[in-house]
């Protein structure tokens, strides 16, 4: 039981191990400089021979790009590790003014979306846009145009106006929110002794972040957040990036809410639509698998580490992400097929 938990922790904890690697190695949080000659040139080899796999989508920009001539691109956006860097207080974790006005560009020319596990109404506060579209909660809350949606045959349900008569609403796991104010609470109550812990109400999930906690304490945070659990039957408990994630038991992930907006944009049924999904979390990989199955899109994986991935292209950090949403723009704004927004947004 020890040593499974301790791999979960792990897990949570950025540690990966790959086919190719005769070691476990961190995620990253010490600098080149502080480790030794012989493992740097080791990590080095072993990134880049994952890369032949997951080939930089910045070195593939153009052929991307040449592929994607007379074909819709939607562009769908993690936040946390790909819009801004990880932080110890997730609270703190601001994107630059390069990165706004990148998004805010990239939005003019193609539907943008930003899919998050933090809650609708926080990540709108960090990202401080009004021309793109916002999925809090790993999708369980989205802000969507005001299109016609699925029948109550094709699932999607629960959904309603915005207080300006504007965007849908849809939250699929809404009928849990009073039982996810409880939990929130609960866990605020349990972890308080726990150094470095803290609770982060997402709305329709709560984190529990551990970035900072004591590794001799990991073991007595997972039992308190155990204990809390085993009462909430609907509640799952899922890893992130050293954050342990509760979340209703429902088939609704970031992949689903990719297929929402696109259908809510109207491209749902559209056989040339290109949806750019970027992303670095585990939660990531719903939507990856989604473009895998569409056959048709790019999914991209930001990650300085090899991992396993359903991600077809990589970006090594949150500053590649912002040259290669630049670029984007600068493509788009340039080429001679650059249509208008609303000229996108419909099947022809």
């Amino acid at each position: 039981m020890f040593k499974r938990n301790l791999a979960k922790f792990n897990h949570a904890m950025g540690f990966q191990r790959s086919c190719c690697w005769q070691k476990v190695r961190p995620d990253s949080d010490l600098s080149t400089k502080e480790r030794a000659p012989n493992e740097t040139v080791s990590e080095d080899a072993n990134y880049s021979s994952w890369m032949v796999e997951h080939p930089s989508a910045l070195t593939s920009f153009d052929q991307m790009m040449k592929d994607a001539k007379g074909k819709k691109i939607v562009v769908f956006l993690d936040y946390d590790g790909t819009l801004s860097p990880i932080v110890n207080n997730p609270d703190r974790a601001f994107m630059s003014d390069e990165m706004r006005a990148a998004v805010k560009e990239v939005a003019k020319y193609f539907p943008t979306a930003i899919i998050s596990g933090r809650s609708r109404d926080k990540v709108k506060g960090f990202v401080q846009l009004n021309n793109i579209y916002y999925a809090g909660s790993h999708g369980m809350d989205i802000m969507a145009p005001p299109r016609p949606v699925r029948s109550s045959d094709g699932n999607y349900l629960t959904v309603s106006l915005d207080r300006k008569g504007n965007d849908v609403v849809f939250q699929p796991a809404q009928k849990f929110l009073p039982a996810i104010q409880k939990i929130s609470k609960e866990l605020e109550e349990a972890i308080m002794k726990i150094s470095g812990a803290r609770v982060e109400n997402n709305r329709f999930c709560v984190s529990v972040h551990f970035r900072q906690v004591r590794e001799e304490d990991y073991g007595t945070l997972e039992e308190k957040v155990k204990s809390i659990l085993k009462h909430y039957p609907d509640f799952r408990l899922d890893w992130g990036k050293k954050v342990m994630e509760i979340r209703p038991s429902i088939e609704w992930d970031k992949g689903n809410a990719l297929e929402y907006l696109l259908d809510t944009l109207g491209l749902g049924n559209c056989t040339d639509v290109l949806p750019v999904y970027i992303g670095d979390d585990r939660t990531d990989e719903d939507a990856f698998k989604v473009i895998q199955k569409r056959g048709q899109g790019y999914p991209i994986v930001v990650t300085s580490i090899p991992k396993d991935t359903k991600a077809s292209y990589s970006l090594y950090d949150p500053l590649e992400v912002l040259t290669f949403l630049s670029r984007l723009a600068r493509w788009r704004k340039s080429s001679s097929s650059s249509r208008s927004l609303s000229q996108v947004w419909d099947c022809e």
